[in-house]
């Protein structure tokens, strides 16, 4: 049973409150003072406390998303690097051998709407274990293709992708369950409102607990590193996916915002296109991330800040959307960010800036559903 599976969570409440059951039945007969009973009383006590220690446990994981296996839990994912091919998704060549591989983990069983039918048809949503060639780091994502890619009349036709970053702390099933970025993008396709898109559904936690903000971390996880060279890079050896930066937007929502808003930015000439639902434009050091990501390094916390860059930086070639509600904490700082980029912007036609404010809304999934149409279908006009 995987780790986030509700079969789990069933079978370990089963067990609790069997054991609760069979303490109160059996605890007159074990009230001798004798080795036997004593053993017995201590043996149903630690059955039914680990038990409901183990619930909680779960229904923490899966609210918070920390681990999303076995393997991540355990500390054993990223060793694996076995072969693999898959002769749809490059006209019968042998997919990236050892970047991408299937895996069943990740929880996609749990989710209910995904379109239904041959591939041809509404597409597929492949579960798969992405590994890093450059940083070693490796996390399971889950990768849609649209059903124009099976056709093969476009066997040599490369698609444009759009990577999408869950938020800290969130396991990457939440880009389907929580927030249905698959889904939304399957019906604006349909509707002729977003062009044929692979869409990759990735978190932003990649040595959980910790929050790595999706920057190369001193003397630790090359966050940053991993989406902008080992992503791409293993993508491409598995997937027709376009080369050109206008062919990849990343987008994602609160930790994940920041992490689009912030690797476009210093790379352009990975990711043309980014989409930011209540994201940062500094990177936020506290208890989640350990401390300080850059090892006090002046510099590098600079070249993280958006606003340093807009102000010092030339203005790099993008398009972005920045999404926000009036009544989020950070309002004030988002407006001004915008502000400051369409300035940048008007005297550079190269970067483009919009911005996209809902009346009322917080920091939560019912404001970032709200904000997910309009927002794909932007991304949908500005890629490619």
């Amino acid at each position: 049973m995987e780790l986030t599976s509700d079969a789990l969570m069933n079978s370990l409440l089963a067990l609790g409150s069997a054991a609760l059951v069979i303490t109160l039945w059996l605890w007159p007969r074990l009230a001798r003072q004798r080795p036997l009973p004593v053993l017995g009383r201590v043996g149903l006590m630690t059955v039914t406390q680990v038990s409901v220690l183990a619930v909680l446990a779960l229904c923490v994981n899966n609210s918070f998303g920390f681990y999303t296996s076995w393997d991540d839990l355990l500390g054993s994912g990223g060793t694996k690097l076995a072969l693999t091919s898959n002769e749809n998704h490059k006209g019968g060549a042998p997919a990236g051998a050892e970047l991408v591989q299937p895996t069943n983990e990740g929880g996609m069983e749990t989710v209910g709407d995904l379109p239904k039918g041959a591939p041809e048809e509404v597409g597929r949503v492949e579960s798969v274990r992405v590994n890093g060639k450059e940083t070693g780091l490796s996390d399971q994502m889950f990768v849609y293709l649209p059903p124009e890619y099976f056709d093969p009349k476009l066997a040599l036709t490369r698609f444009p992708v759009l990577l999408a970053v869950a938020g800290y702390p969130g396991i990457t099933v939440n880009l389907m369950k929580e927030l249905p970025v698959v889904q939304q993008a399957v019906e604006l396709q349909r509707a002729g409102k977003m062009q044929p898109t692979i869409v990759v559904l990735s978190r932003p936690t990649l040595t959980p607990p910790r929050n790595t903000e999706c920057v190369d971390v001193a003397g630790g996880p090359r966050t940053e590193t991993w989406f902008t060279k080992d992503v791409p890079e293993a993508l491409h050896s598995a997937y027709r996916i376009g080369r050109s930066p206008a062919d990849w937007a990343v987008f994602g929502y609160s930790t994940g915002g920041s992490c689009a808003l912030r690797l476009a930015m210093r790379f352009p000439n990975v990711f043309g296109v980014t989409a930011a639902l209540h994201g940062d434009v500094k990177v936020v050091e506290d208890q989640f991330t350990g401390g300080s990501l850059f090892g006090g390094d002046r510099t590098l916390t600079e070249q993280s800040d958006l606003t340093w860059r807009l102000q010092n930086l030339p203005a790099p070639a993008l398009s972005m959307l920045v999404v926000s509600t009036r009544k989020e904490a950070d309002y004030p700082q988002t407006v001004q960010f915008v502000e400051l980029a369409q300035q940048v912007a008007a005297g550079n036609p190269q970067f483009q800036v919009e911005s996209l404010y809902l009346d009322d809304g917080g920091h939560n999934f019912e404001s970032w559903v709200r904000e997910l149409p309009a927002t794909l279908e932007w991304l949908g006009h500005h890629l490619g």
